[in-house]
């Protein structure tokens, strides 16, 4: 893996340097474009974005070459970003990946993650129930779609000292003023940790990940075109945690885990298991102006296709009966080989416009979902007949039809007020309203949903089920303030209630269920930044109280610091940041994960410590290379032998990690 990724890092480099050396650019000067701001009012203005030198000849950078997003273009606001060249938060592991919200995950890049914090769920209707790579996959709705002036083309490669290692490479660049093409290719590997055999199989994940996108506006401005095609194939090495030792029990009968910080001299309790995810989506929105903005039509289509695997040629067991690490075998004694397939093919039909004052939509939608279960169920050989292997097949269809729609009444960018829901035409609803004054907002919102494919229905040689779940009902109150004090600070503070009845979750037998009375949990998360001349300090912190919500695991403090310097460093030689981050989320009883189901599930055997993860980074802007260099977890082994990331998952330990972001903008 790691060979193969610096071949490909070489090959794709080699590209970029011919196509830079032989584009077509595109005259820049009163042809510019004006750039508006984005909704990210904190984004860094670019160091080196001047559009024209001192004798007025044609210098393309980040100026000239601009991001747009479909959803901007759909509500009418027609705004063109930079491209982002920041360095901010280039060294935190959260930005490498396309989901940057706090995941729990299994201790090392790639690996199977969940949210950390509940999120409200917005998907109504027939869904696929397995999310657990989604945070690496591109996410077909929030492309970035370029507007370039000249070929524009970004390297990106990070190495970490316990076999990480991330690689990407853009290239985009526009047919005509109003079209553009563009296309991304992305590689991932890690290595693992513990249960490791010996060096030749030590890999842990491997994925690789595509995306084509294109947008094209008619010369008359009436009609908009986004399209992209996105896939995602990601391979995971099971190892379902350590594998305690006999020596590893007090004489209760309780883990000791302080003692399951060997890593490489661990065992694992699965040794020849894994999950492939393969995923391709296909994306389309079309926009035609009717009567100017006052009317727009528009179509959306999305094909997705989705298969997960999982495998296990030698299942382990105790003795000669007992199995290990599953509950049971159902089909085959021997071996694992569950396949699950999910197809959804949605069409979206749909009015919007908007004006100074308001912006509305009201769509129709429909969704066709199907998915397929297949197991291998073996028969052992007899005296008078032969082994034999039968393929198992469960299919399930849905042919589903929504309305929704939206209003937005605001007032410059002073007041605010939304309204937004979503019908499914026999069951499932969503609605949501917001309203919102300067920097002070309200917003309730309810969801009624069914229970996922998944959650419903689960063939394999290991958990079998057909459910009969009721849909659930989750409420959420949300308040808060956003904006700065002064000029040196700024804050963003929102307090949360959340009420779910007929949860559905997976418990400690790690099978789908449902609550039949209500969780009820409620927290505070504060944004807060603060800067003294040079010295900045970003802190995060949320407090979540799930005293009435026993299924809800959520630590109850979680603090994400960061203190640097930012400016010119190194005798002013370069611009960059220096620094130490920190992150702490208080012990509690995360969720164990099952590898067979994708699902993380309940436990309560092990309570992780609170542990804080310290980085100690450097982080520089040399014209359009940006660079960090970090040493991850400097307090590995001074405060405690370990901690774990998940259950049984140790988090990473102690290591060296660079990083480069090479941009090429002719």
């Amino acid at each position: 893996m790691k060979r193969k990724l610096f071949t490909i890092a070489l090959l794709l480099l080699g590209i970029i340097f011919t196509q830079a050396s032989v584009a077509q650019r595109r005259p820049v000067g009163n042809n510019t474009i004006p750039v508006q701001q984005g909704p990210d009012t904190t984004r860094v203005t670019p160091r080196n974005g001047s559009i024209l030198d001192d004798s007025t000849k044609a210098i393309y950078g980040p100026n000239t070459t601009l991001q747009l997003f479909e959803q901007d273009v759909l509500r009418g606001r027609y705004v063109e970003q930079r491209v982002d060249t920041s360095i901010n938060k280039m060294q935190n592991e959260r930005f490498w990946y396309n989901d940057t919200t706090f995941y729990q995950h299994l201790g090392n890049i790639g690996t199977a993650a969940k949210p950390i914090f509940y999120e409200l769920p917005l998907k109504i209707g027939a869904r696929y129930g397995k999310y657990v790579f989604d945070r690496y996959a591109y996410n077909p709705f929030n492309l970035n779609y370029y507007d370039t002036r000249s070929p524009y083309s970004h390297l990106s490669y990070i190495q970490g000292q316990r076999g990480e290692q991330l690689f990407e490479v853009i290239y985009a660049r526009n047919i005509k003023p109003n079209w553009n093409i563009g296309v991304a290719y992305q590689l991932m590997g890690a290595d693992k940790q513990f249960g490791a055999i010996d060096r030749r199989q030590n890999g842990l994940i491997d994925n690789q990940a595509v995306k084509a996108f294109t947008h094209y506006q008619s010369p008359n401005k009436r009609y908009d075109l986004f399209a992209n095609y996105t896939f995602q194939k990601h391979e995971q090495i099971e190892l379902g945690g350590v594998r305690p030792r006999a020596t590893d029990y007090s004489a209760n009968g309780e883990v000791i885990t302080d003692s399951l910080f060997r890593y490489q001299n661990d065992q694992s309790f699965l040794m020849q298991a894994a999950s492939e995810e393969s995923r391709n989506h296909y994306h389309a929105l079309q926009i035609f102006k009717l009567a100017g903005e006052d009317l727009k039509l528009y179509h959306q289509l999305d094909v997705h296709r989705q298969q997960n695997d999982f495998q296990d040629s030698n299942i382990q067991t105790v003795g000669d009966t007992a199995i290990l690490f599953y509950p049971d075998t159902l089909y085959s004694p021997q071996f694992t080989d569950d396949r699950t397939f999910y197809r959804e093919v949605e069409n979206v039909f749909g009015v919007t416009g908007n004006n100074k004052l308001s912006f509305y939509k009201a769509y129709i939608k429909h969704r066709n979902a199907a998915i397929t279960y297949r197991v291998f169920d073996t028969e052992a050989a007899t005296a008078t007949t032969p082994a034999s292997t039968t393929e198992l097949k469960l299919e399930n269809n849905e042919s589903q039809l929504f309305v929704g729609g939206q209003l937005r009444l605001h007032y410059q960018e002073l007041v605010e007020v939304v309204l937004d829901g979503e019908f499914q035409l026999s069951t499932d609803y969503r609605v949501n309203g917001l309203a919102r004054f300067k920097g002070l907002y309200g917003s309730l919102a309810r969801v009624l949903r069914s229970p996922s494919f998944i959650e419903q229905r689960m063939m394999s040689n290991h958990f079998v089920w057909d459910n009969d779940f009721s849909s659930s009902v989750t409420d959420k109150i949300e308040a808060g303030y956003a904006g700065k004090i002064g000029t040196r600070q700024y804050i963003k503070l929102r307090a949360e209630y959340t009420n779910i009845k007929r949860h559905i979750f997976f418990n400690q037998q790690a099978v789908a269920d449902q609550l039949v009375g209500n969780q009820r949990f409620y927290g505070v998360k504060l944004d807060h930044k603060i800067r003294f001349g040079s010295i900045h300090f970003d802190n995060f912190i949320a407090y979540t109280n799930t005293d009435n919500a026993e299924t809800i695991r959520i630590p109850e403090w979680l603090v994400d610091s960061k203190l640097y310097f930012e400016g010119d460093i190194f005798r002013n030689a370069l611009f960059g940041q220096f620094g130490v981050h920190a992150y702490v989320p208080s012990g509690y009883f995360a969720d164990a994960y099952m590898p067979v189901t994708q699902q993380f599930y309940l436990q309560d055997e092990i309570k992780l410590r609170t542990y804080p993860v310290i980085d100690v980074f450097v982080t520089a802007d040399i014209k359009n290379l940006n660079l960090f260099l970090k040493m991850a977890n400097v307090t590995d082994e001074l405060l405690a032998p370990g901690y774990f990331a998940t259950p049984y998952f140790p988090g990473m330990r102690r290591s060296f990690i660079f990083g480069i972001k090479w941009m090429f903008f002719d």
